[in-house]
């Protein structure tokens, strides 16, 4: 077998995996474009310049292609957000983290309407997908807290995994309302309700003792 025969599979799996991100880059720009209902199979295909069989084929059909899409690039927004925080103090942590996933969704203002509505109520086995995507973060979450406690910044007795709750109560309610138009600067929100949440979770300063003259 010659060199050229091996690199084939290897080769063919690198052109699969481009077509596969191409796909589902056009479906989100096109989605973005027009809107889910709008948009047909046709157009994504000419805008990932392959055939609408193509994208059949790796994705079934529209619902399917928007559901890909949607979770490809969350997952991607959401693990590169959770790496990029750095160091505390959390409440730094934490908005740097609503800095960067909110700017994925005001990056894209339509497709967001569609993917809070998608991923809240998908059928399976998307439902599944988009739940565990959601775990992930709230774990991340839950040790940040835990990790904040441990420095001093909270109380010993912080519950991380409800501090978690709490923060993304917090992320889904500045959407809603962004999203329904109802508040312009989510981001702002969010950061004042986690503050405010965060000065009942300090460790109490005990009042210090005069000494006697």
């Amino acid at each position: 077998m010659s060199n050229e025969s091996r690199k084939q599979p290897g080769v063919r799996a690198t052109q699969k995996e481009a077509t596969g991100k191409a796909v589902l880059e056009a479906a989100r720009e096109e989605f973005e474009r027009v809107g889910f209902e709008a948009a047909n199979l046709r157009a994504i295909a000419a805008r990932a310049g392959v055939s609408a069989g193509t994208v059949i084929h790796h994705h079934g059909d529209k619902r399917e292609l928007l559901h890909a899409a949607l979770f490809d690039d969350l997952d991607e927004t959401l693990r590169r957000a959770l790496s990029g925080m750095g160091p505390g103090p959390l409440e730094s942590q934490l908005s740097a983290l609503t800095r960067t996933v909110f700017g994925y969704y005001q990056r894209r203002p339509k497709l967001s309407r569609t993917l809070l509505k998608e991923s809240l109520f998908a059928d399976a086995p998307w439902a599944g997908k988009f739940t565990a995507q959601a775990g992930m973060v709230h774990g991340a979450l839950a040790k940040l807290a835990t990790e904040a406690a441990a420095r001093g910044e909270l109380r010993p007795d912080v519950n991380g995994a409800l501090f978690a709750v709490a923060y993304l109560s917090f992320f889904y309610f500045a959407l809603i309302s962004w999203v329904q138009g109802a508040h312009g600067t989510p981001v702002s929100m969010v950061e004042h309700l986690v503050l405010q949440h965060l000065e009942g979770l300090r460790p109490t300063k005990k009042p210090s003792r005069r000494k006697s003259r």
